[in-house]
């Protein structure tokens, strides 16, 4: 539905975004991720139409945002960081105009703005002043407008900043159900709103993108071993001593250890190798007492941290 191809935005002489290149599938969750600064608003402000690219080209359902302006932006929803509202309006009337404002008269209209306060869950508030609404509940005003025209893409600017726990999850849950009849990209620097929210993951850096792949997949890729995490009932000395002569091992050091009895260790195994039945049956055939044995994925943080901290990332 997306298709950003070589992106780049100068402002004045200074790039805010360098050669961005990335694409959103039909129906799938996109999060746009990135440190503040990275150039992550500066994405979503082209791919709406805001702003003009310096360089390179954005198609929104096959629309040109730059050429096709109007035609790309009958395809899009948008919900920026600070959504602006009418505070002196109610839910119901704020949505009666923005759906003035889209071209729906009538019937038409009324269905519209019915299926909108169903979908963002405005049901309760919907004749309250919205200057009297919860952040929350403001944002899904934001996103009610946003849904006024059903469009097939959806962008949404850190939808979840400022919110309580509470109004956090409810929005995350909000988006997931929006999946499969919307396009969504989601911009965030929060790394749980990623591995909770989306599908594929596009890191942003200094204005460039340095990975581009589904969570669980970046661990994979940039993970150099295997870690397992062992505890076992026996001699520290000897058990030690065994588990260095296992081939594979890159190396192993004293991990947690919750009792005299019980010694834990961290494994580190090269990558492709899964070890545990070789650990498991030393252990056993030594007639020690395993307590524990189990593998260690890189959380997504790690993979954020070793990405905006490096230039080049594996292939």
């Amino acid at each position: 539905m997306i298709k950003a191809k070589g992106l780049t935005k100068y402002y004045g002489t200074r790039p805010a975004i360098q050669g961005v290149t990335f694409d959103v599938r039909k129906g799938e969750i996109l999060g746009l991720l990135g440190p503040n600064g990275a150039g992550k608003t500066t994405t979503l402000r082209i791919v709406t139409g805001l702003l003009p690219p310096s360089e390179g080209q954005v198609t929104v359902a096959g629309c040109d945002v730059t050429t096709q302006s109007l035609e790309a932006r009958r395809h899009i929803g948008y919900l920026p960081e600070n959504v602006a509202l009418y505070t002196d309006m109610t839910v119901r009337s704020y949505l009666d105009f923005a759906a003035s404002l889209r071209g729906f008269r009538g019937r038409a209209k009324e269905e519209r703005i019915a299926r909108a306060i169903d979908m963002a869950g405005l049901g309760s508030v919907r004749d309250t002043i919205i200057g009297k609404l919860s952040k929350g509940f403001r944002q899904r005003v934001g996103l009610a407008q946003a849904l006024l025209h059903d469009p097939d893409v959806l962008v949404l600017d850190e939808p979840t900043v400022g919110l309580d726990p509470k109004q956090i999850i409810e929005t995350r849950q909000l988006i997931r159900n929006l999946a499969g009849n919307h396009s969504v990209v989601l911009s965030t620097h929060i790394l749980p709103e990623v591995t909770l929210t989306c599908q594929r993951v596009v890191i942003i850096n200094e204005g460039r993108v340095v990975a581009e792949d589904a969570p669980e997949n970046l661990t994979r890729r940039l993970q150099g071993s295997q870690r397992l995490h062992l505890q076992v009932r026996g001699p520290k000395s000897e058990v030690l001593a065994r588990l260095k002569e296992l081939p594979g091992l890159l190396q192993v050091r004293e991990g947690p250890t919750p009792s005299e009895e019980i010694t834990g260790f961290v494994m580190d195994c090269e990558l492709g190798k899964d070890m545990r039945e070789r650990v498991a049956e030393l252990v056993v055939s030594s007639g020690w007492g395993l307590r524990e044995l189990r593998s260690e994925a890189m959380t997504l943080e790690e993979v954020f941290l070793k990405l905006t901290t490096r230039e080049e990332v594996p292939n």
